[in-house]
């Protein structure tokens, strides 16, 4: 198996109802940032659910670093996948800095509290988001972008090759969204490979090396952001009509969405 993540061929659903999922196929290496993109109910999150071993595909296979995700038990996984869910909470009053330190779980022995080295890379983690003075602060009194950042510092504790990210801009600012896109890219340059989903496709052109387009459960289009993200490409899958124009930065000319108000007409 040659590709960190390999998906052949996926299909899934709930019993008694059509699949959510048909078909889908997909490789990712060590390095590479993919943007799953898609209207409402596309089948993004089931997709990422199977990825990561909480969902049992109806056909189809799914590999991370060589291991049969359906066969892996969760310890094991855990210690190649890092997921970030779209929205956590909790009632108990842990800090911080013990919820970071949770990402540390799959390398504690069964009975032991995590180390000192667990504790100091939960800190690092911590001060990557740039939340390290928030540590002793109760979780569940932060905002909702504050806890988003502490998941993701959460996976990046858990130190595997592979980030599966379930819309983890959705619950922040305009400013800390490009943080968060400028930690998925350096992630990427120190050799993860980071499967991220979004409802923004001027991300895909930020930090991805490939999209993958879903709609009703099936890949309808996937490669480079420039090849796959089209003025009709885009305005098939959301409906609505969407220009692809190329505008002047101070970082050189740069591919970005424009909607259209109103409904796509034919």
């Amino acid at each position: 198996m040659s590709h960190l993540l390999q998906v052949d061929h996926l299909t899934f659903g709930y019993r008694a109802v059509l699949p959510l999922l048909t078909d889908v196929s997909l490789a990712l290496e060590a390095g590479e940032v993919c943007c799953l993109l898609g209207p409402n109910g596309a089948g993004k999150t089931s997709l990422i659910r199977c990825l990561v071993g909480t969902h049992r595909p109806s056909a189809g296979t799914v590999h991370i670093d060589g291991l049969l995700v359906a066969s892996t038990p969760a310890r094991q996984l855990a210690r190649h996948v890092a997921y970030v869910p779209q929205y956590t909470d909790t009632p108990f009053a842990f800090t911080v800095l013990d919820v970071v330190t949770a990402g540390r779980t799959a390398y504690v022995p069964f009975g032991a509290t995590p180390s000192p080295t667990d504790q100091g890379q939960a800190t690092d983690a911590l001060a990557w988001v740039g939340l390290r003075h928030l540590a002793a602060r109760p979780f569940n009194r932060l905002s909702g972008g504050e806890r988003q950042l502490v998941l993701i510092a959460r996976a990046l504790a858990q130190a595997t090759p592979l980030l599966v990210l379930d819309e983890p801009t959705s619950a922040l600012d305009y400013g800390n969204q490009v943080r968060v896109l400028g930690i998925i890219g350096e992630l990427a340059r120190s050799g993860k490979a980071v499967l991220m989903s979004s409802h923004a496709p001027w991300q895909a052109f930020e930090c991805a090396d490939r999209v993958l387009l879903l709609k009703g459960g099936a890949v309808v289009g996937c490669g480079p952001p420039d090849r796959v993200l089209r003025a009709d490409s885009l305005s098939d899958l959301y409906g609505v009509t969407v220009d692809v124009v190329t505008a002047p930065t101070a970082r050189g000319p740069r591919q970005v969405c424009i909607p259209v108000a109103g409904p796509l007409h034919g």
